[in-house]
Parts: structure tokens; C-alpha cells; sequence
């Protein structure tokens, strides 16, 4: 067993061998989403928007610009909630992109997101202290009454970016939501990257990308939760949380890949230990790579 397997098993979990099938939805030639056929298949109800084939996905003809195409897919989506084969539309819209955020053909619903197979972006910060004996990083413990992974542990501030909303403005308001900190210090958070993985999900194929942050906080910073999202913090020496991620389950998911990110750049995981590549390759997945046969080996 490599040393590092145990942080390494995350990777896995969040970039499994795809074992069903999956269309892809297309828009101007690109991969844009990647749908299961049942799904698909309700959306023929839509004659209007889809084109649906036994190969792909495709918009109807006359949708080749982003407001008539976020119209009719605002539509779908209001219609597939009062169905109840897809959660209400939240009013969060998400990109609908081939690549980065700007590049958008239109923009969707995030409660439809995962079930049309688009990439979603989301924003993660490491609150840590640097005390005597080391580094110490605030967690928090997700609320009991959440949807997703409720009473797990989480990083000190996550969440979604929807469209419209630039990164510095998104990160001081979840700073603000889950942890009470003021707009000048979120801005003091240092931009560390990112990381990407490719999970099928309940509701469909994830290929999400999390924008990670850094942020150095004072020994007599407290965070405050102001959202309901959050039901306790706590603040544990960095060997700890390191032992939690690589022994346990306790947190939610993805959160285990921002922390070994973390881990990396901070010199806590050594670059002569066995698996190290292979960490740093898997932190950083294309989207719809669990999709080509050649990702599935590379875990093998």
C-alpha cells in the first residue's frame, strides 16, 4: 500500500470508473453536460428545446443565442420541478460551459445542474493559524438538518458560485454567511488554485471545479455562523485534521480534496513519498475525463 493511499482513496471516490451510460450534451459541437438516458428521455417532453438521439443531446434549432436559450431551459426547468423528477429551481443560475465561467453558452438553474451534467464552480477557503507548535486550521461541522452530508465536517467557508457574481464579491459573502467575517478580511485571502473531479451523484455526473483560498487568521479569531449552515467550529492542529482526511470519513467529500491540496502546498505531504504524482495529477481532473477509458487505468 502507498503511503499516501489514504488520502489517495478520496481522489478515487470522487473520480470513479464510469459504470453507465451517459449522453452528452452538446451546444456549437462542444461537450457542454453529460446526461443519463433516463433523463433524457423526459426531456422529449420538450420538443421544442431537444434534440435527443440514441448518441447525444442538442439544443432545437432557433436556440443559438444565451437569452433564448437561458429562457427555454428556465422553462424546463420550472416544468421538471412541478413534475417532481427534478428539486424546485432555487434562482441560483449556473454556467452552462465547455470551459471557464466567461466562456457560458447560456446559464442554468443549479437545482437542474447535476441532472443535465454541467460543470459547476463552487469556492473553498483554508482558515488556519500559525501558533508555536504549528499549524492549526478551523473546521466547521455542517448543520444536521443539511440535504447534503449533514453533520460532516467541512472547511471553514464553502460554497456555489452562480453566474453573475464575480469571485472576490461570492467569497466575502460566504465569508460573511458561515463565518461572520468582515469584507476586509475575506479580501485578505490569498488565491491558491483550484482542484476538479469528475463523481456520478444521486442526481447525475459532477465534473465540478472548486476555486481554493488561503487565509492566515489571528489566534483570537472566532467564527461566527450567520446562515444556520454550520452547527459548531473547532480548531485542531493540522496533523490532526491530516489523521481525520486520511483515516476517517468524517468529511464531506470534496472537502478532503481542498485539505490535501492544502497539505501539498504547505510541505505536510513530502514530494518523495510513494503516490506523490499521482496525488497531485489526481487533484486536477478535466471534466468528463471518467468518461475516456484511459482515467479508469490510471487508478487501476
Amino acid at each position: 500500500m502507498s503511503d499516501l493511499s489514504g488520502y489517495l482513496r478520496h481522489l478515487r471516490a470522487c473520480n470513479p470508473p464510469v459504470e453507465e451510460p451517459f449522453l452528452p450534451w452538446r451546444m456549437e459541437g462542444r461537450v457542454v453536460g453529460w446526461l443519463r438516458p433516463a433523463f433524457a428521455r423526459e426531456l422529449k417532453r420538450f420538443p421544442a428545446v431537444f434534440r435527443i438521439t440514441g448518441e447525444e443531446v442538442t439544443l432545437a434549432p432557433g436556440l443559438d443565442d444565451f437569452d433564448s436559450r437561458t429562457a427555454a431551459l428556465a422553462e424546463v426547468a420550472e416544468r421538471l420541478g412541478e413534475l417532481g423528477l427534478v428539486s424546485p429551481p432555487m434562482g441560483e443560475p449556473y454556467p452552462v460551459t465547455a470551459g471557464g465561467r466567461e466562456e457560458a453558452f447560456c446559464v442554468l438553474d443549479r437545482a437542474v445542474a447535476a441532472h443535465f451534467g454541467t460543470r459547476a464552480f463552487g469556492q473553498h477557503l483554508n482558515g488556519y493559524v500559525r501558533r508555536e507548535d504549528g499549524i492549526w486550521m478551523w473546521l466547521g461541522r455542517r448543520a444536521r438538518d443539511r440535504r447534503i452530508y449533514p453533520g460532516r465536517l467541512d472547511n471553514l467557508v464553502a460554497g456555489g458560485l452562480p453566474w453573475g457574481v464575480t469571485l472576490e464579491d461570492n467569497l466575502k459573502k460566504e465569508c460573511m454567511e458561515e463565518a461572520g467575517m468582515a469584507p476586509e478580511l475575506a479580501r485578505r485571502a490569498v488565491p491558491a488554485g483550484l482542484v476538479s473531479y469528475n463523481r456520478v451523484a444521486g442526481r447525475g455526473y459532477r465534473p465540478d471545479l472548486l476555486y481554493c483560498y488561503d487565509l492566515e487568521l489571528s489566534p483570537d479569531f472566532e467564527p461566527r455562523n450567520r446562515d444556520g449552515e454550520v452547527e459548531s467550529f473547532s480548531l485542531l492542529p493540522l496533523e490532526e485534521v491530516a489523521r481525520l482526511v486520511r483515516e476517517t470519513d468524517e468529511f464531506k467529500l470534496n472537502c478532503n480534496l481542498v485539505i490535501i491540496d492544502f497539505l501539498v502546498r504547505h510541505g505536510f505531504i513530502p514530494p518523495d513519498e510513494a503516490g506523490y504524482i499521482d496525488l497531485l495529477i489526481g487533484l486536477r481532473q478535466p471534466p468528463g475525463a471518467t468518461m475516456e477509458s484511459g482515467f479508469a487505468s490510471f487508478w487501476s
